[in-house]
């Protein structure tokens, strides 16, 4: 396409552009998934419609943010790139109260702050906020959208850009949608999954995956008010919306649009391997899953730009990386999706004081580097561990897959001889014997337990647990995300036990609010847990912002050390390479110079701590939890 014969180039030019620039990318994929539905012709002129109208909407600061965006591709994959996760209340109270605190997170390096789920959710038990009532509405208990808009604003002026949750796979049952169909409006009725009996409802359970087994067993639930059988994945109150009816994409490509033009950032579409039902299948990640995600990608690129999707989909590396983009959809998807084998890996290997099995699953699972896209690594999040370990990468180094898996849950439980952990179990499944973990970062890494034994040497350890894993998400490719407080070394809540809506769901234990007397003692004093934790993070984040060779387009490659007390990759950057050292136990360890140098080391200096890293005899010492940034 060529630019009209103007003077300047208009917003419609600037529309037509992206909209030529994407059309290959949108319209192809929505005729595959609605091309035979008896509306599409409509849908088609609907969604391009809506379009237009959010783009004559979005505010002239955003149009220059989208050009800036289009101009520097890569503004995610840089390295100055640090995430932080908050619920809002737990960390501020409110949205007020998080822009006065701006200035703390923009001290810890934050240039991406996550606000876990904001929209309005159902009145009582609303899983976390991920049961939404109204998409378009922010909690009362929050503030209002107007506050939003204005601490969305004052974040990007600090150089920190907002991610939000956007439930994709289900509305809470209050929904205004869920409501008219229980009333019995047929077009409403068709936003959802349901069904007349259980004739078809028993055939799907025959594979379909359930999410919780223990408090919200099976995939269906019955509503006697509509003599209806109503898809609910996750809980009796969270309706799966039926993505198979085209007006369920345009309803929610609005929302999306909606809070782009707000100032949001990130999209973070939750629960989105659920999206299609196919019968005989465990109804996860079916292929119109990724058309699906690909195309409301599509409609950002062309209205907001400077939006990234963020896809949630917590699976098995194989079934991950489609999210990223594969084959026909490579570079056109996801931007970002959450690293849980990483994270799955980097607690096996505490607990094992072994690499040889995250060294494997790294090495031969995950590419060294992914086009238009990149991970979002954490230790923890708000959410449970699960130990997703299969039984063939576990045999490949000599493992028995279900007893590492039980072995795991026992260390981080706590109840293992000799653990270190102090955790909780979530959704233990006794017919599967899955035991996921609840536990905050630095209680399942040891702080907990050698605080209350008072064992100083047991508590420098835990310490040093939780830097090295930090130093490893901050260097390893993608963008780290520190979850809130675990820069401070805060402990598990078990205050959750005496909440009602809480008590069932262990994940409280890991959700504990912001602690500003302690991050205030943090700076004060700086050889306490939360000033020793708080001021090594903050270092980390400012030395990988400084640290060229950890941007995102940089390859990382997995390296065989031959000591399985070790973990290695090299970030092949075309100015040389720098290497990741980890030390993951209790003992001294080292490498030789040779063996750096053989990977592509030019200079022993460590990027990390600014200091030469070689003992003047040939070797590399690596102190307990060591972390190198070898140059």
């Amino acid at each position: 396409m060529t630019l009209p014969d103007s003077p300047a180039v208009t917003d419609a030019d600037l529309y037509a552009l992206r909209a030529a620039r994407s059309h290959d990318d949108l319209w192809p994929m929505l005729e595959r998934l609605y091309g035979t539905h008896p509306g599409y012709a409509g849908f088609r002129d609907r969604l391009e419609a809506a379009m237009r109208a959010a783009w004559a909407a979005r505010a002239p600061a955003l149009k220059r943010l989208d050009l800036q965006r289009d101009l520097e591709p890569d503004w995610f994959q840089r390295p100055d790139r640090v995430g932080y996760v908050i619920y809002i209340d737990r960390f501020a109270g409110d949205l007020r109260g998080v822009r006065d605190r701006l200035d703390y997170l923009a001290g810890l390096g934050v240039t991406y702050v996550h606000f876990m789920p904001c929209l309005k959710p159902r009145p009582g038990d609303s899983d976390g906020g991920y049961s939404v009532q109204d998409y378009r509405a922010i909690d009362p208990a929050l503030g209002t959208m107007q506050e939003f808009e204005d601490t969305v604003a004052a974040a990007r002026a600090r150089g920190i850009s907002v991610c939000i949750d956007l439930v994709l796979n289900h509305t809470a049952k209050e929904h205004a949608w869920a409501q008219a169909a229980r009333a019995g409006d047929p077009a409403f009725l068709d936003y959802y999954v349901t069904f007349p009996d259980r004739t078809l409802p028993d055939a799907y359970e025959e594979t379909a995956h359930e999410v919780f087994p223990a408090h919200a067993p099976g995939n269906f639930t019955r509503y006697e008010d509509m003599g209806r059988w109503v898809w609910t994945s996750f809980n009796e109150h969270q309706w799966d919306l039926n993505w198979a009816n085209p007006q369920v994409f345009l309803e929610m490509a609005e929302v999306m649009l909606f809070l782009a033009n707000r100032g949001v950032e990130v999209l973070r579409f939750d629960a989105v391997a659920f999206l299609w039902k196919r019968l005989g299948t465990r109804c996860q990640s079916e292929p119109e899953c990724h058309m699906i995600l690909q195309a409301l990608r599509a409609v950002t690129r062309i209205v907001a730009p400077a939006v990234i999707h963020l896809e949630e989909a917590i699976v098995g590396p194989e079934e991950m990386l489609p999210y990223l983009g594969r084959g026909e959809h490579d570079g056109k998807e996801g931007n970002l999706a959450y690293h849980n084998s990483l994270m799955v890996q980097v607690w096996s290997a505490l607990a094992a004081r072994d690499t040889r099995l995250m060294t494997h699953v790294m090495g031969t699972h995950f590419p060294p580097v992914l086009n238009n896209a990149t991970y979002a690594n954490y230790l923890r999040c708000h959410d449970d561990i699960g130990w997703a370990v299969t039984d063939a990468d576990a045999a490949a180094v000599g493992l028995d897959g279900r007893l590492h898996r039980a072995f795991l849950s026992d260390f981080y439980e706590g109840v293992f001889p000799g653990s270190f952990s102090a955790g909780e179990l979530f959704q233990h499944d006794p017919d599967t014997g899955d035991k996921r973990i609840s536990g905050t970062c630095a209680s399942l890494a040891g702080v907990e337990r050698a605080l209350a034994a008072g064992d100083p040497v047991a508590l420098d350890r835990a310490i040093d647990r939780v830097l090295m894993g930090h130093a490893l998400i901050a260097s390893y490719g993608g963008i780290p995300l520190v979850y809130m407080g675990d820069e401070l070394g805060m402990l598990n809540d078990y205050g959750y036990r005496e909440v009602p809506e809480q008590a069932h769901d262990s994940r409280w234990l890991h959700r504990p609010r912001m602690d500003w007397e302690l991050a205030a003692r943090a700076q004060a004093e700086p050889g306490s847990v939360a000033g020793r934790l708080h001021a090594g993070i903050r270092e980390i984040m400012a030395r990988r912002a400084a640290t060229r060779e950890l941007h995102a387009r940089n390859p990382t490659e997995i390296l065989q050390t031959g000591n399985p007390a070790l973990f290695a990759f090299a970030r092949r950057a075309p100015t040389g390479a720098l290497l990741g050292l980890f030390n993951f136990t209790e003992r001294w360890q080292a490498l030789s110079v040779d063996w750096a140098r053989a990977q592509g080391a030019s200079e022993m200096f460590d990027a990390l701590s600014m200091a030469p890293a070689g003992d003047g005899n040939g070797m590399i010492p690596l102190p307990p939890y060591a972390r190198v940034w070898l140059r």
